[in-house]
């Protein structure tokens, strides 16, 4: 076992523990959880058994994780810089425990449209939070005011469009992957006003 084998291995173990702990369970809990007898999760917790495949995909399941996030090792790149999209006053910061999602930040001056055939509708989920000023979310036929530091959340087959509300409005967006997608295939970000 390498340096490295040895440390993932006593990592894993206590995240089992760490996460255990934070769901208030005691070892007896976790292992009924698991299928596990509380001696072997007191052992694999201790380093005193071996960590087998089967056993730590049982316990992720048992502590509401996957196996990736039991065993994903820290990276070194905890801090992201933007790319950023000066022409259309964008940021955006790629989410890296899902690269399909992205996080874009946004500056807004006009209204959402009026008319309800210039909102988009995309498979996806959209979340948005305003940093500074009042947003108007059209959805449908439905009208949102989201004012600073509230959120919304919404699916976005819906048709929608986002925009500023007595002056200008800042928001951060974040798109799972299909509404990025969506949103690249009609046009990308170039639109302001329809996130």
């Amino acid at each position: 076992m390498t340096q490295e084998d040895g440390e993932l291995d006593s990592l894993v173990r206590k995240r089992i523990r760490a996460l255990r702990v934070a769901q208030g369970w005691s070892l007896a809990e976790l292992a009924t959880r698991a299928h596990l007898s509380q001696s072997s999760l007191s052992r694999i917790e201790n380093g005193r058994r071996r960590l087998a495949l089967d056993q730590l995909v049982t316990l992720a399941r048992a502590l509401d994780t996957t196996l990736d996030q039991l065993v994903e090792t820290a990276a070194d790149d905890i801090v992201t810089s933007p790319m950023i999209d000066a022409a259309h006053g964008l940021m955006r910061w790629s989410v890296k425990g899902d690269p399909g999602m992205s996080v874009v930040r946004q500056r807004m001056t006009e209204p959402p449209p009026e008319n309800p055939a210039r909102m988009r509708a995309h498979p996806g989920r959209e979340w948005l939070v305003v940093l500074s000023g009042t947003a108007v979310l059209m959805l449908g036929h439905r009208r949102f005011r989201v004012e600073t530091n509230q959120a919304a959340e919404f699916p976005t087959m819906m048709p929608h469009a986002i925009g500023a509300e007595g002056g200008p409005c800042e928001i951060l967006g974040i798109f799972d992957r299909d509404a990025r997608r969506g949103h690249q295939r009609e046009g990308g970000d170039s639109d302001a006003q329809d996130t």
